[in-house]
């Protein structure tokens, strides 16, 4: 028999409840208005968002990472994995109970990764990160990695025709190209594919490849954009 699932904390947003829900020792989901965010049992693609991107900055030294995104900590346990000890990373996350559940409930799922020393979680929205970095002109980043939702997809955009999306429009892109250093990488994570939005990465200046990690079953996409060169 099938156990059923359990609400461990929810906490209410603009968007609905967020909740995360639990089933036996080491099954969990979050939820938000009753919707699927993020599966304990399926995290093959943000944990290769992790991967492919500290695998584009392996040469640095002392590279400084931006992830958007906290969810169970999956991308940045992957992250983590990838950097090397003179690392810095900042996490953006808007939700302070998120960040309550990764240090609790998930901490052993994410192997502790935001008490990692390298790790500094900030209550942000990662826009607000990546346009000061991109007006400041200093503190750019080797790597900007996002994990949000459901990632970039035509429904989002047709969704609000009248303003550009905060994280995936022309303008945050901009951004995110003045908020790179040098040869630094881009990395988004989308439900699907979307050839529109690859044609605004390259419109934006990135060189740009996709990723589909794992092999049958539902594959998710990675964007890997980079700044400064040519495709």
């Amino acid at each position: 028999m099938t156990r059923p699932w359990t609400s461990v904390d929810s906490v209410e947003t603009a968007e609905g409840t967020l909740e995360l829900r639990q089933r036996g020792a080491h099954e969990f989901l979050i939820t938000l208005a009753g919707r699927v965010l993020m599966n304990s049992a399926a995290s093959r693609s943000e944990e290769a968002l992790g991967h492919v991107a500290c695998a584009e900055i392996a040469t640095k030294s002392l590279p400084r990472v931006l992830v958007g995104g906290l969810g169970m900590g999956f991308t940045l346990r992957a992250t983590l994995g990838g950097l090397p000890r003179g690392a810095h990373v900042r996490v953006s996350e808007l939700n302070e109970s998120v960040l309550h559940w990764c240090r609790g409930p998930l901490a052993e799922l994410n192997d502790h990764a935001v008490e990692d020393p390298r790790v500094t979680v900030e209550l942000e929205d990662v826009a607000d990160a990546i346009e000061t970095a991109a007006r400041s002109g200093a503190a750019r980043f080797d790597a900007i990695l996002l994990d949000l939702y459901e990632g970039p997809h035509p429904a989002s955009r047709s969704a609000a025709p009248h303003r550009e999306h905060p994280h995936y429009g022309a303008t945050a892109l901009a951004h995110s190209r003045a908020a790179l250093d040098a040869g630094g990488v881009l990395a988004i994570w989308s439900e699907d594919p979307d050839p529109a939005f690859e044609r605004a990465l390259e419109r934006a200046g990135f060189a740009v490849r996709v990723e589909r990690p794992g092999r049958g079953g539902r594959r998710h996409a990675v964007y890997l954009a980079r700044a400064g060169a040519s495709r």
